[in-house]
């Protein structure tokens, strides 16, 4: 019995230890002065890092249902507004290196250690753009309708229709001559990454898989009967797949 009830004390003070030292829950939203600009941006839950970035004229609202899915199963989130959109004052001109430095110095400013990252869209093009600028800076790398070039990367019909436009929008401008990135830069990207893609994407499947094959440890999914943000927005497919992927990375 005295053995019984000397374990019983041992876990309870175990578990007290633990419930004191351990980070606590968060959830709160606030600006980040880096590169030249203010980021807005919301943090929510526990745990590791994880770094939510939307795509072209979104916010982080776009990322809700992965936020609160990464933040209930044991993860801190950081869902930052980009420069110049969501809460942040637009901007006359955007280039996605900038956008990637603004990550890496926020990452740096947050003293956050080695995050994983998922971003949608544009937001893809910026995390994959930061770990070729600043290699060893994440954990991992998950991308959802991105690419790294934009000849022969798009769907011939959206391709037309999108490069053609005659007065566009400074961040359309972006998005027609950048990013410029290549194969060759993909392979300096050593960390595990998950490239996914639908189906019905505007971003072509080949290209996808360009993206993915070309990472040392990449990976690629196509996700079925999806376009380019319909498992993203108000969906936990996505949720769903980062949890698999850093439990198989073991982050």
């Amino acid at each position: 019995m005295k053995k019984i009830l000397f374990a019983i004390i041992l876990l309870l003070a175990g578990a007290i230890i633990y419930m004191a030292t351990r980070p606590p829950y968060v959830s709160y939203t606030d600006t980040a002065e880096v590169n030249g600009v203010e980021l807005f941006y919301a943090v929510e839950g526990r745990g590791k890092p994880v770094i939510l970035i939307h795509g072209n004229g979104g916010s982080h609202n776009d990322m809700e249902t992965t936020t609160r899915q990464l933040a209930q199963a044991g993860y801190t989130v950081y869902a930052i507004d980009s420069r110049g959109q969501g809460a942040n004052t637009p901007l006359e001109e955007y280039h996605y290196k900038d956008m990637a430095e603004d990550i890496y110095q926020f990452i740096k400013l947050k003293e956050l250690e080695r995050p994983a990252i998922f971003g949608f869209s544009d937001g893809g093009i910026v995390a994959l753009q930061l770990e070729v600028m600043h290699p060893g800076t994440l954990s991992a790398i998950a991308t959802g309708g991105s690419n790294i070039f934009v000849k022969d990367a798009l769907q011939p019909d959206f391709s037309e229709w999108f490069l053609s436009q005659p007065d566009p929008s400074p961040l359309t401008r972006m998005m027609m001559v950048e990013p410029n990135m290549s194969p060759e830069d993909m392979q300096t990207i050593t960390i595990p990454a998950l490239i996914m893609a639908g189906d019905n994407d505007l971003i072509r499947e080949e290209h996808t898989r360009l993206i993915g094959e070309s990472i040392p440890n990449g990976e690629v999914l196509i996700v079925e009967n999806a376009d380019h943000g319909s498992y993203i927005y108000h969906n936990r497919f996505v949720g769903d797949r980062l949890l698999e992927f850093f439990n198989r990375i073991g982050y």
